[in-house]
């Protein structure tokens, strides 16, 4: 399976141009050979955007995730629709389960290759550190997987890289490649390369970690997105321009690697 990794520029609060961007990039990963294409975090809005989130929300069967979700029927391809800031009253009101009747969350929809929704992984670890984003959002409860081509997937965002835990939740429900949109910042470039490598070898997964790039009031998202296999090996990367990051991830490279070095049997908890 071809995976691949859309690193966009952002541009705050442009919602519109921000989707045709993802668009565009879905289109070009397809043409590619992509049969899934993943985008980074609050790609619609952007993350350091604050001040529109509450006016810019939307129910993740809204019209971004319904954009991605007819660019999926149209290229035959999965979409990993980044994350959006949800309202999570209109997606109730559309009929999806949410963690709380109303508020806002940081809401990833893994679409089909026909556009039907998947999974929704809400980020559950929220940002502190002077950030608003603890005040604004509500964290997720759900840890969903996916089945989708010879892998089962799980989704995890940018903090959540910071939490071993939850990748190790993702393994127990069968997960072979965890994909991370996120939205990391300088000057944590080390932390950006440390932390999706390390999930990927004490996991013995797939990790996908997806950026954007672009200049925010107060922040500028660093980049470098990249795909790592189970043993921690750089298979493709970029750096901190707009780009197209490609792999071919195979699940039965998972299982060969856990034959040879078994660490997960080993776990004592």
């Amino acid at each position: 399976m071809r995976l691949a990794l859309a690193q966009l520029r952002i541009e705050s609060g442009d919602v519109d141009g921000n989707v045709e961007r993802a668009r565009a990039a879905v289109a070009e990963a397809a043409a590619d050979g992509a049969d899934l294409v993943a985008l980074p975090e609050v790609f619609n809005v952007g993350y350091f955007a604050f001040e529109g989130y509450a006016r810019r929300a939307e129910s993740v069967a809204g019209p971004t995730v319904s954009a991605l979700a007819e660019s999926a029927r149209e290229h035959g391809v999965g979409v990993l629709a980044g994350s959006i800031v949800e309202d999570l009253a209109d997606s109730r009101a559309d009929g999806v389960d949410t963690p709380a009747g109303e508020g806002l969350a940081n809401a990833s929809v893994f679409l089909d290759r026909s556009g039907e929704r998947r999974a929704v992984y809400r980020k559950h670890h929220l940002f502190g550190y002077g950030s608003a984003e603890q005040e604004l959002l509500t964290p997720g409860e759900a840890v969903p997987t996916v089945e989708f081509g010879d892998h089962t997937v799980g989704v995890t965002t940018c903090y959540d890289l910071r939490f071993p835990s939850l990748c190790r939740d993702l393994v127990d429900a069968g997960a072979t490649m965890v994909l991370v949109p996120s939205a990391w910042p300088y000057p944590r470039v080390e932390h950006w390369r440390l932390f999706p490598r390390t999930r990927a070898v004490e996991n013995l997964l797939y990790v996908g970690a997806v950026n954007g790039v672009g200049t925010f009031e107060d922040a500028e998202l660093l980049g470098r997105s990249a795909v790592y296999d189970p043993w921690g090996t750089t298979l493709s990367s970029a750096g901190d321009e707009a780009a197209l990051v490609t792999a071919d991830v195979d699940a039965d490279r998972v299982v060969e690697v856990r034959s040879e070095f078994p660490a997960l049997e080993d776990r004592r908890r």
